[in-house]
């Protein structure tokens, strides 16, 4: 991975606002989107936070109309282009670190989630202990459709959404507004944009890492959002009945015979994009995000760093340097999968990606060592 050049340090900005430390995501051509740089310096942000006590929360936003739109995947797929595979699993094994830190970390994070939240964002946000949607958040997790899976820990946190609404939104890539998030827990408060620097300056003067009185200072800005009347939530019947199916195939069956039954756009919009989506990241993500129902956040990301590393390796398929042509470079959004159907993605071909790397020097992820004084919301993730 290429060292940083100067203007790289411009991409975080760091305030310290009496009690409060204040992470900025400043790359706005790229709507926030994480470099190597961005997560190799989150990192040790949070872990310097955590070690000085004068720091009680760490706050975290996104310059612009988005808090961050992911990871940079086209700088990952460049890198891995140019010869080294391994270039790009530094990329991810650093950005896991991050999610796993985030996780089970000792102090509130809060996170502003005014804007676009997807993928890495979803990962730099979610798995802290606040997140504040407003009416301008939009959250996806796309990677189905670039031939990779919903990773930085979504087989943890979707999992634990209600019924299978993780299932629907990680096979789709469907995106949620604020309300929605809200809603099915991916949000723990909502807040209108007009309120977001009075609720800053609030936290600013925070006076104890205990989340209750964080909590207290969030909630008095706070409303409960209306959903829409087309909102995806209301199909929660059908989201479960469907994506609580064993395999990709019976699912769009089941939706199949939803759509015969009733005159619902989203049903057969739904179908549509599945079939879309890379046959083998349907097939990987759906058996990786029911293990990850009974896994800690920790053992969740070491799975899927394996099977990051096997995508990056190229060697069972090549969809994600496909999709990503497709999608980010060539535009063209008609990739060209392969195995191009589900029924050409075995059980076999599945179970590689889960298996250990027969790779000199390659080893699983290493999570970064935590102490044993985290809070009790921390603890009951590992």
């Amino acid at each position: 991975m290429a060292f940083p050049a100067k203007f790289d340090h411009d991409q975080i900005l760091v305030e310290q606002k009496l009690s409060a430390t204040i992470v900025i995501f400043n790359r706005l051509k790229q709507l926030n989107a994480l470099s190597f740089y961005m997560v190799s310096r989150l990192l040790e942000i949070f872990q310097e936070d955590e070690a000085n006590p004068n720091v009680k929360l760490v706050v975290v936003k996104g310059n612009g109309r988005s808090f961050c739109a992911g990871g940079d995947v086209a700088a990952v797929v460049r890198d891995v282009k140019g010869g080294d595979w391994r270039l790009g699993a530094k990329f991810f094994e650093t950005e896991y670190k991050l999610n796993y830190l985030m996780a089970t970390y000792s102090k509130p994070q809060v996170s502003i989630l005014n804007g676009i939240v997807m993928g890495g964002g979803a990962g730099a946000s979610v798995h802290g202990r606040f997140r504040v949607a407003t009416e301008n958040s939009v959250f996806a997790m796309p990677e189905t459709a670039l031939g990779l899976f919903p990773d930085v820990g979504a087989s943890y946190f979707l999992s634990r959404l209600p019924g299978f609404f993780g299932e629907y939104v990680g096979l789709t890539g469907a995106r949620l507004d604020g309300a929605e998030m809200l809603a099915c827990g991916l949000a723990t408060h909502f807040v209108p944009s007009s309120e977001l620097s009075l609720l800053e300056e609030s936290l600013w003067k925070v006076e104890s890492i205990d989340p209750i009185a964080v909590s207290a200072r969030i909630d008095k800005f706070s409303q409960k959002p209306v959903l829409k009347e087309n909102s995806v939530y209301h199909r929660m019947d059908v989201v479960n009945k469907c994506f609580s199916r064993k395999s990709i195939e019976e699912i769009i069956s089941s939706l199949e015979k939803e759509a015969q039954s009733k005159a619902d756009s989203w049903i057969s919009a739904t179908i549509q994009t599945l079939k879309k989506a890379s046959p083998t990241s349907l097939k990987v993500f759906l058996r990786l995000i029911r293990e990850g129902r009974l896994l800690g956040v920790g053992q969740c990301l070491v799975l899927e760093y394996r099977i990051v590393c096997h995508i990056l390796q190229g060697h069972h398929s090549k969809d994600f340097f496909e999709g990503c042509r497709a999608i980010l470079i060539d535009k063209d959004k008609n990739p060209k999968w392969e195995p191009s159907t589900l029924e050409l993605v075995t059980d076999t071909d599945v179970d590689r990606y889960f298996s250990k790397l027969d790779d000199e020097g390659w080893n699983d992820l290493e999570l970064p060592k935590r102490n044993n004084n985290l809070p009790k919301y921390a603890i009951a993730k590992l």
